[in-house]
């Protein structure tokens, strides 16, 4: 059996849901960016990193696991929601008690009201109910399609009419909290099977042991994708932060949306073709000339026009951020081309490989970005973050090879 027509339609129904989400999202930006500061919008960037950042750290790949298995998923529903329970729990307690040691980290004292907010919203999260995973290990992506954008439209609302109406970086994270808590109600509620409180050593053991590759590997990835963050923040300020984010989520902007779509539609697409290699290597062929014909027009206008696009959509008080938006564009060009392959590697349960490709590209990245912000401010850290990718592309395509040869 074929499976085009059901990637095909994946495709569809989750470019669907990104072309609603990043049309409600672009909304958002610039209402975001007409209200707030430069600098505000860095200190809300500061609790999201934070966030971000523990959430990788403590990541055990149950998602992943339960698409992977080839069996009914029932059985592990109910111990991997523990499982999130705990996770949740854990990741509010970190943020809580480091929030204090963040803000003096960035001196900057804003960002201490929101880092405790933000600890709640793992809390809640934690309850969401794993069978959610059926969606994409089923080909159910009309579903998914219904379900996450109900959960981005809430989460939109909220963080318009907050940021309107408060006119502080808070109002985000509030809007984050909202999104959370309609999430854990309509995935408890409206998907089966509803998982209970129950524990399962086995099952667990089998989550741990496969997750810590995908643990190892999302550490890494998050460090190369963020951790220019928090040196542009430590060393430039807050206001040179808000800037050089907003660039990097533009930039990034085309790549992540594109290759989130692909991947989440191939990889369960992959694990059914896993055992022949000749169909997986034409399959992931395919892909990967589809995602960069998709994504590079895109990324040339960001090259090309940075000035223009920033002026007509962020305002006068976001110029800076052009030049930078032009570095950022080409090193998404070249991250398009290593985007495809986390589906293979998954697919074929090899993360270890993703890990060893993350480490390297962090290990350039950072010995590299420090000088070159000395010399160059925040487009250093663009150029930095050039070389990290580079660096990772001969791994990624050696680790193809002999997976699809």
């Amino acid at each position: 059996m074929g499976y085009t027509k059901e990637a095909i339609k994946g495709v569809s129904w989750l470019g669907a849901f990104r072309l609603f989400a990043r049309v409600l999202s672009f909304l958002r930006t610039i209402i975001v960016a007409r209200i707030l500061s430069p600098a505000q919008f860095g200190v809300y960037g500061i609790a999201a990193l934070a966030l971000s950042l523990i959430e990788i750290l403590t990541e055990t790949g149950i998602n992943v696991f339960l698409v992977q298995n080839k069996d009914n998923i029932g059985k592990y529903i109910s111990t991997a929601w523990v499982v999130s329970i705990i996770r949740g729990i854990l990741i509010s307690f970190l943020i809580f008690s480091s929030s204090f040691f963040v803000a003096e980290f960035f001196k900057n004292p804003d960002t201490l009201a929101l880092l405790m907010l933000v600890s709640v919203v793992p809390l809640i999260r934690g309850f969401i109910n794993p069978s959610v995973a059926k969606f994409q290990k089923g080909l159910q992506f009309h579903k998914e399609f219904y379900y996450r954008s109900g959960i981005f439209l809430i989460e939109t609302i909220a963080a318009i009419v907050l940021i309107v109406v408060m006119k502080n970086p808070i109002a985000l994270i509030y809007s984050l909290i909202a999104g959370a808590i309609f999430e854990v109600i309509i995935s408890l509620f409206l998907i089966k099977p509803m998982p209970i409180i129950e524990f399962n050593k086995k099952i667990f053991k089998k989550i741990i042991s496969r997750g810590k590759w995908i643990t190892g590997a999302g550490i890494f990835s998050y460090l190369f994708q963020n951790a220019d963050n928090a040196v542009v923040g430590k060393m430039l300020g807050t206001g040179a932060l808000g800037i050089y984010d907003m660039a990097y989520s533009i930039s990034t902007l085309p790549l992540n949306e594109i290759s989130d779509i692909v991947a989440r539609v191939t990889f369960p697409v992959y694990v059914k073709m896993s055992d022949d290699k000749k169909r997986l290597r034409r399959a992931y062929v395919r892909t990967i000339l589809l995602t960069v014909g998709m994504v590079s027009p895109i990324l040339l206008l960001f090259l090309l026009f940075p000035e223009q696009l920033i002026l007509l959509f962020l305002g006068e008080n976001w110029i800076q951020a052009a030049d930078v938006l032009r570095v950022l564009a080409i090193f998404a060009m070249f991250s398009v081309l290593g985007s495809p392959s986390g589906a293979v590697f998954y697919a074929v349960k090899k993360q270890k490989y993703l890990t060893v490709i993350s480490i390297i590209s962090f290990a350039v990245m950072i010995i590299s970005i420090f000088p070159l912000i000395n010399k160059f401010g925040i487009i250093g850290a663009g150029i930095a973050e050039i070389l990290g990718s580079l660096a990772a592309l001969p791994f990624m395509f050696f680790y193809l090879i002999k997976i699809l040869r």
